[in-house]
């Protein structure tokens, strides 16, 4: 069953610092029919900013992934890590028994922009963790890259969770196929362009929600059409 959650119904709140869209029920917006998909708890597309960002924060017990689409994001945080995560770049932060940290944009001129994304670990109490990677365009074109897994196969980044986060970035007509196993579940996360997923029109910012399918096939429908797809394995 394909199920699509359209970019536009997203929930859309504007601060005068940040433009954020939520996928799922998150901080102010709330809709009782979106407030997650199995261990997946949030998407959040956010638009940060010339030089503001989020002030140290707190977490605990969730698997933090970001995904940086433009810009450069600026991370510091309660366990010694100070880094910038560009475009191409992937963070995940483990907040286990509990972490603090910022995001800030520090450029002067342009925007950042990022998908921030919470997963449930598969326990609690974990110690805090971070690794960040780049991966480039070149691995992910007309083929499916692997950016995170439990296992760090692939030289992906660990998550505490039976997930595999894979990104993609096809080109017009392009197609890749992938497999899922019985009572496996998946979403698909449009970034940019326009995909046909088992012949269902997506749009930029449009989420897919996957249950009950043995396959997918992905077709790219415009030039540099990029995507995540989570598989969650049962």
């Amino acid at each position: 069953m394909i199920t699509i959650r359209p970019s536009d119904q997203r929930g859309h709140i504007i601060f005068d610092w940040l433009d954020t869209k939520h996928t799922f029920s998150f901080g102010s917006y709330y809709d009782p029919r979106y407030t997650g998909f199995g261990n997946l708890l949030v998407i959040n597309e956010d638009k940060i900013a010339p030089g503001k960002g989020f002030g140290t924060h707190g977490h605990q017990d969730m698997e933090i992934v970001t995904y940086v689409i433009e810009g450069e994001l600026e991370h510091k945080d309660s366990i010694g890590n100070g880094e910038t995560i560009s475009r191409g770049e992937v963070q995940r932060m483990s907040a286990g028994t509990g972490i603090r940290h910022s995001e800030f944009n520090h450029s002067a001129q342009s925007e950042v922009h990022l998908l921030q994304i919470w997963i449930l670990p598969n326990q609690k109490d974990l110690e805090p963790g971070y690794e960040q990677k780049i991966f480039s365009e070149e691995e992910k074109r007309g083929k499916l890259r692997l950016l995170v897994s439990p296992e760090s196969k692939d030289s992906s980044l660990k998550i505490h969770q039976n997930v595999n986060i894979w990104s993609s970035i096809l080109e017009k007509d392009e197609t890749i196929n992938h497999s899922l196993a019985d009572n496996d579940y998946g979403w698909i996360q449009l970034v940019k362009g326009e995909l046909e997923v088992n012949n269902h029109v997506i749009k930029a910012g449009d989420g897919v929600a996957i249950k009950e399918e043995d396959s997918l096939t992905i077709k790219g429908n415009q030039k540099d059409s990029e995507f995540l797809l989570f598989h969650f394995m049962n």
